[in-house]
């Protein structure tokens, strides 16, 4: 029996693929081991988004040739689909996006010497083919990620996602739902979807995202629905009020801004203003009693000046989001962006960071300290040992981590918790 070892780099959608292609392996027969020496194959699924990305990748890669020189290194995913056949001379197998369902086959072509190069990959921006893959079950216990849809038509100026992935490609629905009950029969209470570009599912098929969490919502034994990264175009007021009627819905809505100033935005070719994505927000806060929204945002994008980045951070305070994801703007070759002019110093980055992240922490408290004395809906994780003394931990529906003393086995469940003390709210 042949052993695997499995690591995996990026985004919830790769997390998803290489527990998929984990899933083959143990089906096949293969025998899944740690990352570590030992192992007759390594695959590292791998990530292109930034610069520092692909510089991870290969240091995995190599990291995998030197704990066994003899084994196979599979290197699959968006790095090698943007970088082809010769992204690195460690690589025996390149397997390229919508290649990984054929995981098993090439590993058999390979060992038999039927493999060719070039064969791993395809042209990526001219298929209109979802890659079917599948999971019964997940690292998490308790929250599974399924993805829906891979792809993205955006060509946002600093991202290379579009040429590493393809155009949007949706997952049947009746698919979909298979998995959502597989995953149900096996005692998973949450899922949530995700994808390369989530807000555009079924603009490819006729369908729509709306839909499908509808029809999702009705499956037994799933009782919350989360939902991954959002544009803020899909928040309509027919998109809010149908999910705030849907009670298994998560109040967290992460959406994606990347800047609060709209000559940034345009510069991002991002193709909506702040003052929309305000809109958004305020429809949100209409529907759903004090959800918790979230964001990402890049400072230091070319051409961002002290007054731009004022105007961001202006808006981004007036949002006020439980928790933004801060980004220094990184240039990634291959993108419009990394040939603009008036780069931001690296220097410059880092102080508008500090800036940001110090804005998010005040607001996450101001956002956290409304919860003391409040009684909210937990579904129960793991046990930690906090202030010397253990606690049961899991994350609420607006996916804040609360804590309460014990030690009993409550992993699964979903109980209220009372918040009496800010030691109980877990970071």
């Amino acid at each position: 029996m042949k052993k695997v070892a499995l690591h995996n780099l990026g985004c919830k959608v790769n997390a998803y693929e290489t527990e998929a292609m984990q899933e083959l392996l143990a089906q096949h027969g293969y025998e899944i081991v740690p990352f570590e020496e030992g192992a007759d194959v390594y695959i590292i699924n791998t990530c292109t988004v930034t610069n520092m990305a692909d510089r991870k990748s290969r240091q995995m890669l190599h990291r995998a040739r030197k704990m066994n020189p003899s084994a196979v290194i599979v290197a699959a995913g968006c790095y090698v689909q943007a970088r082809g056949e010769d992204a690195d001379d460690c690589i025996d197998i390149v397997i390229g996006n919508n290649r990984k369902k054929d995981l098993i086959r090439i590993l058999e072509e390979y060992e038999d010497g039927r493999w060719e190069t070039g064969e791993g990959l395809l042209d990526i921006d001219h298929t209109d083919e979802y890659e079917e893959l599948n999971v019964s079950r997940t690292a998490e216990h308790t929250r599974a990620y399924i993805k829906v849809q891979d792809g993205c038509n955006q060509f946002c100026s600093y991202c290379i996602i579009p040429y590493a992935r393809g155009r949007v490609r949706s997952r049947k629905r009746e698919s979909v739902l298979a998995e959502v009950r597989r995953l149900a029969e096996g005692g998973y209470k949450e899922v949530v979807l995700t994808g390369i570009h989530l807000s555009s599912y079924g603009v490819d098929t006729g369908d729509d995202l709306l839909r499908l969490i509808e029809v999702v919502h009705g499956t037994d034994g799933i009782e919350r629905i989360r939902l991954g990264s959002l544009e803020p175009r899909i928040v309509t007021e027919e998109f809010a009020q149908a999910l705030a009627g849907l009670p298994k819905i998560c109040p967290h809505f992460h959406l994606s801004l990347q800047s609060g100033c709209n000559a940034t935005l345009k510069r991002m070719n991002r193709r909506y203003t702040a003052e929309e994505y305000f809109e958004k927000c305020e429809l949100l806060r209409r529907y759903f009693r004090d959800p918790a929204l979230t964001t990402d945002v890049i400072v230091g994008f070319p051409g961002e000046t002290d007054a731009e980045f004022e105007e961001s951070r202006a808006f981004i305070d007036r949002v006020d989001f439980y928790e933004t994801h801060v980004f220094k703007y990184s240039k990634r070759e291959g993108t419009k962006a990394a040939g603009m002019e008036d780069q931001v110093p690296d220097e410059v980055k880092t102080a508008r960071s500090s800036v940001l992240l110090e804005l998010s922490r005040r607001k996450q408290a101001a956002y956290e300290e409304k919860l003391i004395g409040t009684t909210v809906e937990v579904l129960m994780e793991e046990t930690v040992m906090r202030g010397g003394e253990l606690y049961e931990t899991g994350h609420t529906k607006e996916y804040v981590k609360i804590g309460r003393k014990g030690s009993e086995n409550l992993t699964n469940k979903v109980i209220n918790v009372e918040i009496e003390s800010p030691l109980q709210i877990i970071h």
